[in-house]
């Protein structure tokens, strides 16, 4: 059989997809045109609409005209080059020893297909080129108006090879040529190189509104903000380029205002600034929060404990212990977030009026490779890292909403080849683990800040209000000082009796919200101990009732029954359903009928019981409890439902934060019956120094999302109610490297 040798034959229909279908608007097509003349190393490019009206509506002959200072095209790049559709030479420059233009650029073409935005502005095309240190100028010119998208005369669909170019020499040069011009509002000198490109007729509708887009997208190629991150990836560029609009030969002078503007909100605003990389070498976040230094590497719990890490680590098939090996493959990227408070109580330097906060609306988290924009990523209506969309889905307070965070994410090139963009330059190319690793330690670094520097700064928001006001029984004190103005001579009966009736009224009220706020703090208690002792529970339960379908099938058997194997059935299943009936009998203790009755209790008989309830998972994670007992029996009057309400979340705190902590791991419990007091202390990592203020806050947990932030809150709310109280150890006090607390059952009284 003869072979046929066959080769592509592309139809110049290819044009149209290429360049009105994959570009997917204006904005990015010219986006990709002054890309081509960054990697010029052009100083200035200039966008100029000639023949539209003052609202942007063509005229007959009107044309889109993009000049530049750039080096120019030398007629060997033309038809070498620029004439070859994918052309390699960026890629292989960036591969080579080329990767940087002369003025230390980094290259940001690769593909060899942006020329092909072109046809998302017009049809008919004529380049003008001055290459560097030449007298002549090379003209291109590209004639499509006159088909339709398909490329079609007649019946015949045309071959891409059949569409002509058609390239011309003019020397001495007559359109770029060394001269004074004005740019923007002031003169410069206009070297002899660069490129001008018109581009008639304009396809699409153009607008005021469209243009101001274009504008802002333009204006953010390279980074808006002051300062741009300065690192050893030289992810950072020079301020040396710059984008003019232009109308009829009138400068449009657009953005200005707005952009001194956002570099005030970001600098002397922001509620946070966080600001550094994650350096992947060691798999942690290093960072400077608002001046102060942090490292939060992967393996820590306030890390590991987020609910948007936890499903990123199912879903690369990773448990929780193995974090500490875990290695991404996005590679190192730095970051800047600038924080907002959006809400109607903000306060000082924090208020934002509407128009701060539609401005900081046009702005969300940029995505910049080697300083220069990757689209669309950073557009107001883009939400690339799905927070608005987990907010909705998932729980509001994981994340701050996207209109209160504005920054920047910086990656190169060098340090990360595998974050690639797509040929539509929409986006990265999703490349599987490392775009994946990539967004998910975003999101999970910004759930970070949610859920710890914004909580705090909430929390310190609350206080210095509601929780203060409360605290200082300010309404109450004024109430009885209204009463007794109210009696004073001269004040009217009706007024003396309706203030006495809105004091009578507002502590009647005040009984029943505290009353209800005991009664669900009481219950989150119950809800602890349930969930603490509902494992071993299930898996008591669960060997009752395969005991029982064992019996069932023996009953069902013909022939006698074997009486000593039914007597140790029936055993076994009567010690598992004493198991269950203790541990019920100890969870009774917290329910509500128990509480109101006050006795003396020996601190080590609840120690006991609450051992036993965690038990199993004392013996999982291999800690060892250690209780001394120093001096006359520790005793307090109070209920037995106070004390297994403290010491589960004492327990539950301890186990959580020695999980993963190296061996041996330790609980330690002294119960000094002299001094009245007891310490709680473990191995695990303690508590950190910006903690501490903000331990005994309703929902304040450094445990990320899997705390509720109502433990230690409960336990000191239940024992301030019987005169006691419970704090971080001081320095002398401490038993154990990790937290250490005391509880001290001396009353005011005492």
């Amino acid at each position: 059989m003869r072979k046929k040798p066959l080769k592509f034959r592309p139809y110049a229909r290819l044009l149209t997809m290429l360049g009105d279908q994959l570009i997917k608007n204006e904005q990015v097509a010219l986006s990709e045109l002054v890309k081509n003349a960054y990697d010029a190393d052009a100083s200035w490019v200039k966008v100029h609409f000639i023949g539209f009206d003052e609202n942007y509506r063509a005229g007959e002959d009107a044309k889109i005209v993009i000049e530049d200072d750039g080096h120019g095209m030398t007629i060997d790049i033309i038809e070498n080059h620029w004439a070859n559709p994918a052309t390699p030479v960026k890629l292989l420059g960036k591969k080579g020893k080329k990767a940087r233009t002369a003025k230390g650029r980094i290259i940001q073409g690769e593909k060899g297909i942006g020329r092909f935005a072109l046809l998302r502005l017009g049809r008919d095309i004529i380049m003008t080129t001055r290459p560097t240190g030449s007298p002549t100028e090379n003209i291109l010119e590209l004639k499509l108006a006159k088909y339709d998208n398909d490329f079609l005369t007649g019946d015949t669909a045309l071959f891409l090879e059949d569409l002509e170019l058609e390239l011309s020499e003019t020397q001495p040069a007559k359109a770029i040529v060394e001269s004074e011009i004005e740019m923007g509002l002031r003169k410069i000198r206009r070297l002899p190189q660069g490129t001008m490109i018109e581009i008639s007729p304009p396809a699409g509708i153009w607008s005021q509104d469209k243009v101001d887009k274009v504008f802002q997208d333009l204006s953010r190629l390279q980074s808006i903000f002051s300062d741009p991150e300065d690192d050893a990836s030289d992810a950072a560029v020079s301020r040396d380029f710059e984008v003019f609009i232009y109308r009829n030969g009138e400068y449009v002078p657009l953005g200005q205002e707005q952009r001194g503007k956002l570099d005030s909100l970001l600098s002397e605003n922001s509620v946070l600034k966080v600001e550094g990389r994650y350096d992947e070498d060691r798999s942690s976040f290093e960072f400077n929060l608002d001046g102060k230094e942090v490292s939060l590497p992967l393996s820590d719990a306030r890390i590991s404990g987020l609910k948007v890490f936890r499903e990123y680590l199912d879903k690369r098939g990773i448990s929780k212990d193995e974090v500490v090996n875990l290695k991404t493959e996005c590679g190192s990227f730095g970051y800047s977030f600038f924080v907002f408070d959006f809400a109607a109580d903000a306060k000082g330097a924090h208020k934002l009026d509407k128009d701060d906060k539609d401005l900081l609306k046009q702005h969300r988290i940029y995505l910049y490779r080697d300083g220069i924009r990757v689209y669309p990523y950073g557009d107001a209506d883009d939400d690339w890292l799905l927070i608005d969309v987990r907010r909705g889905t998932v729980r509001a307070s994981e994340f701050v909403s996207n209109d209160q965070v504005v920054g920047f994410v910086n990656i190169s090139q060098a340090e990360n080849p595998q974050l690639r963009d797509k040929t539509s330059r929409e986006g990265l190319v999703d490349t599987g683990h490392p775009v994946d690793d990539f967004k998910a330690l975003l999101q999970t670094l910004l759930a970070w800040i949610r859920q710890e520097p914004y909580a705090k700064y909430a929390l310190r928001k609350t206080q210095t209000s509601e929780v203060a006001i409360f605290r200082a029984n300010k309404v109450p004190t004024l109430m009885e000082e209204a009463v007794a103005v109210s009696m004073s001579e001269g004040v009217p009966n009706v007024v003396r009796e309706k203030i006495a009736e809105a004091s009578r009224e507002y502590k009647a009220e005040r009984r029943y919200l505290v009353q209800r706020a005991e009664t669900t703090e009481h219950l989150a208690g119950v809800g602890l101990s349930v969930e603490a002792a509902s494992h071993d529970l299930m898996l008591a339960m669960s060997q009752v009732i395969g005991t029982i379908d064992k019996l069932i099938l023996l009953s069902n058997r013909d022939g006698s029954v074997d009486k000593e194997a039914l007597r140790l059935e029936l055993t076994s299943m009567r010690g598992l359903l004493s198991f269950i009936q203790t541990q019920m009998k100890d969870m009774q203790l917290l329910f509500r009928s128990t509480k109101q009755r006050r006795k003396d209790i020996r601190i080590t008989d609840l120690v006991e019981k609450v051992t036993k309830i965690f038990s199993t998972m004392l013996n999982r994670q291999k800690i060892d409890l250690l209780v001394h007992e120093q001096g006359a029996p520790l005793v307090a009057k109070t209920t037995d439902a106070v004390l297994l309400q403290l010491l589960l979340n004492l327990f539950d705190n301890a186990i959580y934060w020695l999980e993963g902590t190296e061996l041996p791991r330790q609980i330690e419990i002294i119960l000094d019956g002299n001094a009245n007091t007891m310490t709680f202390s473990d191995s695990g990592p303690g508590f950190r120094a910006d903690d501490v203020e903000y331990l005994f806050e309703p929902f304040f947990s450094g445990k990320g999302e899997e705390g509720r932030g109502l433990g230690l809150y409960i336990a000191r709310q239940l024992l301030e109610r019987h005169g006691y109280s419970i704090d971080v150890a001081a320095k002398d006090q401490r038993i154990l490297r990790g937290a250490n607390l005391v509880v001290s059952f001396v009353t005011e009284q005492e």
